[in-house]
């Protein structure tokens, strides 16, 4: 008896923590062709058991084995149709699930999610569950139009666009239309997105789209229209300062007019200016007198050793302009008897045994 109750005493912890060690995902499940796909598989996390190995598993027409597997060394996909397009998320306990990218018609089959874990006592507890997975082709869904960040009524001049949106298997194609009088439809785009860059008032009017895929007979989904109104009314343009942290600021047309009359006129300004400048500079070099052409004022002096009386006299002459300087040399007049000097109507005689003579010569203005 007493090895009974022992046992079980060693058992409960197992029993209890094997109740919770439960894993839980659906029986089967649709997976949409060319989508991605998440196949879950969950358990609630108990302390004192820690995650060892997480495999799994499929069976299916084309091949069988281990998809994927995580275990100390880390994680692999050890089929090789299903790498790059499988994982499981990390970091995240509980949580198993696999998901697939892209899934093909091949990717139909039995998947088994298995978990083993490790106890404090190293006794290890293993529990699987099995999902059916089906692929299915699911045609296009009816498009809705997105308008952009400005609506539909748009000033003239900016930038906008409209998206068409649609679900179902991929590859899905869009066209886009614009109606016209007589209940005509102008072809516009083949792409999601219709888009322009700078509105015209001409731009306005309805708009309609169409998505389709290759399911069953490729019907064709149409969306509803939308109006879009363009008003010409001024723009604003939102211009971020330079340089981090500084607030957005809003500029309106008419106050980018005037930012450009206000740089003409300072253009202008410095062109005047400019100008002003360079008369004021001419008009200098053309007034000053040039230095090869100053006259200079020669003045003799004769003065006697034995009285004090002395002649002067005066003249005046101009420096010869030449490319070379012109050196003067004046000798004094020595033991000569007398020497005329004769000015207009006045004549001065002046006599002595010796001489001096002195000139001076300086500018005259």
């Amino acid at each position: 008896m007493g090895m009974l109750v022992r046992a079980a005493v060693l058992m409960s912890p197992l029993l209890f923590c094997n109740a919770f060690l439960d894993l839980t995902g659906p029986n089967e499940m649709e997976g949409v062709w060319k989508g991605p796909t998440t196949l879950p598989c969950a358990y609630v996390p108990v302390k004192g058991f820690v995650q060892q190995t997480l495999t799994w598993t499929v069976v299916h027409d084309q091949s069988s084995g281990t998809v994927f597997r995580r275990d100390g060394s880390g994680d692999h996909v050890l089929l090789s149709e299903y790498r790059g397009r499988v994982s499981v998320l990390k970091n995240a306990p509980g949580n198993v699930s696999l998901h697939i990218l892209n899934l093909e018609v091949s990717d139909r089959g039995t998947y088994t999610c298995q978990v083993t874990w490790r106890a404090s006592n190293n006794s290890l507890i293993a529990k699987e569950i099995t999902i059916e997975v089906e692929v299915v082709k699911v045609a296009a869904t009816k498009p809705v139009i997105r308008a952009g960040e400005l609506g539909l009524t748009v000033p003239a001049g900016a930038r906008t666009s409209l998206t068409c949106v649609a679900s179902g298997s991929p590859p899905i194609s869009y066209r886009w239309f614009r109606s016209a009088p007589g209940g005509k439809a102008l072809l516009l785009s083949s792409q999601a997105e219709l888009a322009w860059d700078s509105l015209q008032p001409s731009d306005s009017g309805k708009y309609y789209c169409e998505a389709e895929n290759r399911v069953g007979a490729g019907a064709v989904q149409q969306s509803d229209a939308v109006e879009l109104a363009v008003r010409d009314l001024p723009i604003t343009v939102v211009t971020p300062e330079n340089g981090v942290g500084y607030p957005e600021k809003n500029y309106t047309t008419q106050n980018l007019q005037r930012t450009h009359l206000s740089l003409y006129l300072v253009i202008l300004i410095a062109v005047v200016c400019g100008a002003v400048v360079f008369l004021v500079v001419f008009l200098i070099i053309c007034i000053r007198k040039p230095k090869d052409a100053q006259v200079y004022e020669v003045k003799f002096h004769n003065s006697r050793a034995a009285t004090p009386s002395r002649c002067e006299s005066t003249g005046h002459y101009e420096e010869p302009i030449s490319s070379t300087e012109n050196n003067y040399v004046m000798e004094p007049m020595k033991n000569k008897r007398s020497e005329e000097i004769n000015m207009k109507n006045n004549e001065y005689d002046c006599v002595g045994n010796t001489q001096e003579s002195e000139y001076e010569v300086g500018d005259t203005v």
